[in-house]
Order: C-alpha cells, then structure tokens, then sequence
C-alpha cells in the first residue's frame, strides 16, 4: 500500500513513518476504526499487494527497504546532504534558495569545529573545484564551430545538431591520428632531414635477396604531358608517388640520436597499432553515454505517448518553419507508433497460414537482397582487377579521359553502387511487412553493410592480386612483383583514389544537383513536374552513412599512406560548411527525420563497425602478406608483425619470460575465465537494478493510482455533503 495514501489521511504535524508492508499492514492499520480500515484496503495498491502476497512474500522482505515512506524522502535527503556537505556542492541537489542557504548555514557552523588542517583542505578542495568549473566554462568557448552549431540547433532543432556534433567529432579524431602519426613517423625524420637536431639515418641493412625483388621503378622517363600532373594529383602516382604522403617513401631503418637509436619500422607500427587502440576507445566511450541515455528512455508505449505529447517540444528552435516542422515530426511520430501498435496487433492475431506466407516471402526477398550484394561485389572485383591490369600502360598510349576512367574505374563502380542499392532496398522492405521503426532500421543496416563491405572488397581483390602469380615468381618474392613492386603504396594510392572522389562526388551533388534544383523550385514552382520533384532533403541517415565510409577508408589507408588522416581532416571541415551552406540555402529537412536522430549512439554504432570492418584488412595485410621488399621500413622482415618479436628478444631475459607468459595461452585461459565472470556479475548487477527500476515504476503507478481513488473519494463525499 501507497504511504502517501495513508499520510493524505492522517491530520497534525507530518512524522516520518516507517516502511508499510503487507504482512504488518493490520498491525499499522489497528489504530483506526473499523469504517476507515474498510476504506483504506478498497485501495488500489492494497489490492494489488494482497494479490501478490502469495507469489512474491519472501521478495518483499528483502526489498523492503525499496518501499520506504516517500514523506519522509525530504528528510532523508538533508541528512544525506548534511553528511556529504565537505565533498559535494549545493548545485547538485534540487532544492530551493532557502534551503540552501540553511544548509549552507550548516556548513560554515560545522567548519567551526573542524581543525585548522581540516579547515585548509576543505577551502583547498573547493578552490580547486572553482578552478576546474571555470576552466571547463572556458574550454565550452574554444570548441570548434560552437556558434555555427549553436545556430543550426536553434534553428533546425537537435536532430540535424547531432550530425554537424559528429561530424566535428570526426575532425578531431582525424587530427588526434595525424598528430599520433606525425609525433612518432614524421616528426624524427623531418628533425634529422633538416638538420635540426644532431642526428642521422639509419639505412637499412642489406640482407640476402634476390635483386629482382628490390626493383622499384617509380616514374617512367619521357615526354611528359601538361595534364600528367591532373593525373597524379588525383590519382596519386607520378610525383606524389616519391613523397611522404605513402608507405614507399619511408626507406629507413632508424634515427640515430647521440644517446639511442629510434627504431623507425617498430614506431611505424606502434603508430597503426595507437590510432585504431585510440579509436576504439574514444568510439566506445562516446558509445556508452548515449547506450545510458538510450536505456533511461526506454519506456512502456503509453509513457511514450505521454512522453511525446507532454514533453516532446524541442524548445531550441526559434523559427516559425522549423516549429511547424516539429509539429509534424511530432504526428508522424505518433502516428508511426499507432501503426507499430496496430501491426503488432495483427502480428498477434495472424494465423499458421499467413506466418508461414509471410516469413517465406521474407526468405525469397533477403535472397533477392543478397543477390544485389553478390552482384555488386563482383562488379567491384571486375572493375579492380580491370583496372590493376590495364593501368600499367604507359601514359602516352592513351588519352587524358581514357587515363582517368581506368585509375577511377573502382571508385566509379563503388560509387554507384552505394547510389543504386539503397534504392532497391527501400522497394524491397515495403514487401516485408515490417513496422515503420524496424524498417528504417534494416534498410539502414543493409546501407551501411553495401557501403562499408565495398571497401573491404576492394582491399581483398587487391590483395588476392598482389599474391597471386601466373608463374613462380611470388616464390622468389613471397607476392608478384612484377605487378606490384611496392604493393604498399599501390593500396594506399587506392584508398587517396576512393577519398578523392568521395569528396569530389560531395561537392558536386552540392553544387550541380542540389543549388540548381533549388533554383528550380523557387523560380519555376509553377511547373507540375517541379512540384513532383520538389527541394532536396536533407536526410540525416544517408549523410551519417556518407561521411563514416570516408573515415573507414582513411583507417585503412592511415598504414599504407600516413598522411591520408590529415586531407580527411580537411576533407570534413570543407563537407561542414558545404552541408551548412547545403542545409541553410538548397536542402529542406526532412519531414520524417530518423527517430535516433537526436541521439548519437546510432551514429557512433554505424562508425563502431565501420572501425571493425577496416581492422579486418589491416590486420591481414600487417600479420599475412609478405611485406615489399623494394620500399618502406619493412624490407628486412617477411611480415610487418616480425618488428614486434624481433624487438622483444632485445628485452632482458626476465622481460622477455613475463612477456612471453602474459601472450601465451597459460595466461590467456585464466584471464578469459576472470573476464567472463565479471562480465556475468556485471550483467546480474544490471538485471538487479532493472528489477528495482521496476518495482519503483510499479510504486509509481500504485502511488497516482491511490491518489486518484483518494480524490473520488473526497468528491463524493463533498457531493454527498453539500446534498
């Protein structure tokens, strides 16, 4: 039974009562009369602990302290607070000035008491706290585009906010990368190279190898035309070839400083190793924070409603339009639950027969899915292997367009398949019979596997190719060198090739699709046909999906081109002002925003398997395939991951022992036992709490409930008064 139903009864001064359980409820009840006990167990919430009474007796003594008398909640909280005064502030508590300036009150006399030390580490404490707030209060004013995003959630709201957020997150992920890579790869050699320091390379030492193996011709010799230099920009040969934007620029073995050697090839990898380590715990920390904030919402359908209805206004938006947006954002949000309700209703009520037909029609369609992306990664494969053979031709065989189409014919085919498939999926999924939400979801899920997987496509016919040979000469070399001498940079020249054009393809769209479509739409609305096609959407899911297939290709491409972080970074802060200047003069946003829109995990969950599809490739390609042995840092060892055992046997021995038993399956079995254990403690704490969150969600309930049969009760007894 409710405690504020008992104290709304009770008259005098307000007491703290004890915790009222089933079991003891004649004995709290024993000092009224017969007529109000009668009264009191017609409560809502007595009948519904009397039913209960059999089925959860011994639950309900050990969480009694659950059911604690919410009147004397105040109470509770100013002793807590008494007791926490010296290490929390009074802002973090809801309280009014005046019982804040008690407590405060309360504070300062305590402090009287205290000893002089005591006294100096609490005013210590404090000022380090006001230094810590108002340092946090400064660096809100040094984040990047703050104002700009300020103004696009005023003026859009918190969905289209959240993806100018992850973009700049993206910014300053690439940034921490190159700075990573620049640190430890680029800083010890630009210091050396420019006599800053006294210092000098170390060249690698010649080992036993076959001299064909160690050719490497960068440029061919000749005339050479004025658009050969288009070329190599955007394709990255030629010129670029010979700098330190790839692998096959990095041709030393150390940095010989006057007290140590800086091993060069073990920081090349270290720096590979960092970045993906980096980006997977900034990726995950992010993750998490809005995993906590997603289970907090998740609610019943009815608090969804209410929700929506009582609490849904974004009240950051302060234009007319974008409120009448909202407004139908709100209804098509509504009415999608009313149909996710109506189609759960008829889930419910479907027979054996129309399962049966309905899920084979599901397997007939995801086999027709499945077939698109079989189709599409072949075409990839064609188009990649076309293209590595044909490329080698030397320049004045062909014309500047015939060039350009054989060096992009990859990125040409990827492109349209991320631009024909989602159509297809969205035809698809309207055959399912799916609810709105899950559609949404799946044909997102079948986006992002198109976009991502073709990357990975690619990198794999690349390395089918690089290790396959007509003859015996991958023997002589362990992969073909006569095709790929430095197979390194030819990926890396790869991945510049699809980042180049991704961002080509973006500003084009920008620029000869959306601005003249918006030109159409405002000058010639009178036309049937422009009143169809209507102005460009700006859809949050796509773009989301846009710019996390170009950071999956800059972590695949950061080890075979180190400076591939650093245009990515400029790559996306020249997208955020396009898509500003996109979103603020040529797009409209869309009336049907994605519903995790205003939240990031589903952003950060797209990226956290873009990030796990990119470590596949790489990880393959560093423990696998034979490094070159013509160029890069590696040319000494089969593998790149030879760097690493090679270092440790110039460990002491003990080091070497606890390193070798820490990486060896003695240790790994008890550490994976311990893991898992934790992890099951940690998911009995999670079900523990989700039990406690509902049983105060049922205390709740029972609690309006009460009040509501309370006030029934007083106005029928007025009724029965005043007649």
């Amino acid at each position: 039974m409710s405690e504020s139903s008992a104290s709304a009864l009770q008259l005098g001064r307000p007491r703290r009562q004890p915790a009222v359980h089933p079991e003891n409820l004649s004995l709290d009840t024993s000092c009224f009369s017969s007529p109000p006990v009668n009264f009191l167990q017609e409560l809502p919430s007595y009948r519904s602990i009397a039913r209960r009474r059999t089925t959860v007796h011994s639950r309900d003594k050990q969480s009694g302290t659950l059911l604690k008398s919410t009147d004397s909640y105040s109470s509770q909280l100013e002793d807590r607070i008494a007791e926490n005064l010296s290490s929390q502030s009074l802002r973090n508590y809801a309280l009014n000035i005046s019982e804040k300036r008690r407590l405060r009150d309360i504070q300062e006399t305590q402090m009287k008491y205290l000893s002089e030390w005591d006294q100096w580490k609490r005013y210590s404490s404090k000022s380090w706290k006001r230094f810590l707030e108002k340092a946090r209060e400064m660096t809100t004013h040094l984040e990047l585009w703050r104002e700009d995003i300020r103004s696009i959630e005023g003026k859009f709201g918190t969905g289209i906010q959240s993806y100018f957020s992850f973009l700049r997150f993206l910014v300053l992920l690439n940034l921490v990368i190159f700075l990573i890579i620049f640190m430890l790869v680029l800083l010890p050699i630009l210091l050396t190279k420019y006599k800053i320091t006294n210092s000098s390379f170390v060249l690698i030492p010649f080992k036993d190898t076959d001299i064909q193996c160690t050719v490497y011709p960068v440029s061919s010799s000749g005339l050479i035309y004025f658009y050969s230099y288009i070329i190599d920009l955007l394709s990255g040969t030629g010129f670029l070839e010979e700098t330190s934007l790839f692998y096959g620029h990095y041709t030393i073995d150390g940095v010989k400083f006057q007290n140590f050697t800086y091993d060069l090839p073990l920081a090349y990898l270290i720096s590979t190793i960092a970045y993906l380590a980096l980006s997977l715990l900034w990726i995950v920390k992010r993750s998490v924070e809005g995993f906590k904030i997603n289970l907090i919402r998740s609610e019943e359908h009815f608090q969804s409603y209410c929700n929506k209805i009582f609490a849904g206004w974004d009240f950051c938006i302060t234009n007319r339009s974008m409120a009448d947006l909202k407004h139908s954002s709100l209804r098509y949000e509504l009415r999608a639950d009313l149909e996710e309700e109506r189609i759960r209703q008829k889930i419910a009520e479907r027979t054996s027969e129309e399962t049966i037909r309905i899920y084979s029609l599901r397997l007939f369609l995801n086999c027709i899915v499945l077939a698109v992306l079989g189709a599409c990664f072949y075409a990839i494969y064609v188009a990649t292997v076309f293209s590595q053979e044909h490329m080698k031709k030397e320049i004045d065989k062909m014309v500047f367009g015939e060039n350009l189409l054989i060096l992009y014919l990859p990125s040409i085919v990827i492109t349209l398949a991320n631009f024909i498939t989602p159509m297809i999926f969205a035809k698809i999924i309207r055959y399912e019979d799916y609810s709105p939400g899950f559609e949404i979801r799946l044909t997102i899920l079948r986006c992002v596997f198109m976009r991502l997987a073709t990357i990975c496509v690619l990198v794999f016919t690349l390395g089918s190719k690089i290790t396959s040979c007509d003859d015996d000469t991958c023997d002589l070399c362990g992969y073909n060198q006569k095709l790929y001498p430095c197979w390194e940079t030819q990926v890396g020249q790869e991945m510049y090739k699809l980042m180049i054009f991704d961002f080509i393809i973006i500003l084009a769209v920008t620029l000869f699709v959306d601005f003249p479509r918006k030109l159409l739409v405002t000058y010639c609305s009178s036309w049937k046909l422009i009143q169809c096609w209507g102005q460009q959407e700006f859809a949050i899911p796509d773009n989301v999906l846009g710019i996390v297939y170009g950071q999956t290709i800059c972590w695949i491409g950061a080890f075979f081109s180190p400076l591939l972080p650093a245009i990515a970074t400029l790559k996306f802060i020249i997208i955020f002002y396009v898509k500003e200047w996109s979103l603020l003069y040529t797009c409209r946003p869309s009336p049907r925003p994605f519903r995790a829109s205003n939240s990031n995990f589903f952003f950060l969950l797209v990226l956290l398997i873009g990030l796990c599809l990119a470590i596949i490739p790489l990880t393959i390609s560093i423990s696998r395939i034979p490094s070159s042995k013509a160029c890069g840092p590696f040319t000494n060892f089969n593998t790149t991951w030879e760097v690493i055992p090679k270092t440790v046997s110039t460990f002491p021995s003990s080091l070497q022992s606890f390193i070798h038993g820490v990486t060896s399956e003695a240790f790994a079995v008890p550490f994976f036992m311990i893991i898992c254990l934790i992890m099951f403690y940690f998911i009995a704490l999670a079900g523990a709490h989700k039990r406690v969150v509902i049983q105060l969600r049922e205390q709740l309930s029972l609690e309006s409930r009460d009040k509501r049969y309370l006030i029934q009760k007083l106005t029928e007894a007025q009724r029965d008064t005043r007649h």
